[in-house]
């Protein structure tokens, strides 16, 4: 009886800087509609905010391109402790290919490094409005299909850093996908998140809305 409900995908979502679990939970119900036998579960990144407002995954207190690297690095065991935690609370230990990372902005960071680093041989990765800044040498151990979605008007993390990921991503061996929308700020928009669930019921074997 427990096979007969037993969810065939699980959808972790990771919210950005200053944010919370809460405010990416909304996607996976609107995604549910898509991907109805999946589980989604939205945490709140291990850190409260360096600003005094939600959690962070690292502190963007005087980051710098030179030290984002060894801070992605110094918050691997939060992360990898927490994300362990998700999949084998929800049953995905021995199916890593059935579970989905989706970031936004630094969430995207993290699960970037979390693949590229080759630390979870997860089935898919979407990322919003983020960047690969992962410390080199990048060391995948399994090439899984990503899909980056960037607006041309954010002022955050700008859009080129999401097409110098797919390169560099792609130059490793992983099959990825861009959606840079034009105009759009640092934010998800409901065309990118469409598109985004299209890509998920593609890889997963959903058939798509």
């Amino acid at each position: 009886m427990a096979e007969t409900n037993r969810p065939n995908l699980l959808v972790i979502l990771l919210h950005g800087v200053g944010s919370s679990g809460d405010n990416l939970a909304p996607l996976g119900e609107e995604w549910a509609g898509t991907l109805g036998d999946a589980v989604f579960v939205s945490p709140d990144a291990p850190e409260p905010s360096s600003f005094g407002a939600g959690y962070q995954w690292f502190s963007v207190a005087g980051v710098t391109p030179e030290n984002r690297g060894a801070r992605i690095a110094a918050a691997r065991p939060g992360f990898d402790a927490l994300i362990n935690g998700i999949i084998a609370d929800n049953g995905f230990a021995g199916r890593l290919d059935r579970v989905a990372l989706v970031g936004f902005s630094q969430g995207t960071i993290m699960a970037l490094d979390a693949v590229a680093n080759g630390r979870f041989g997860v089935g898919a990765v979407v990322g919003f409005s983020g960047r690969l800044s992962s410390p080199e040498p990048l060391s995948p151990s399994t090439k899984m299909p990503v899909f980056l979605v960037h607006g041309t008007a954010d002022d955050v993390i700008p859009s080129w850093e999401s097409e110098q990921a797919a390169d560099t991503l792609a130059k490793h061996g992983f099959d990825v996908e861009t959606s840079i929308e034009p105009g759009l700020g640092h934010t998800i928009s409901g065309a990118g998140a469409g598109r985004a669930v299209e890509f998920l019921a593609k890889v997963f074997g959903y058939e798509a809305l």
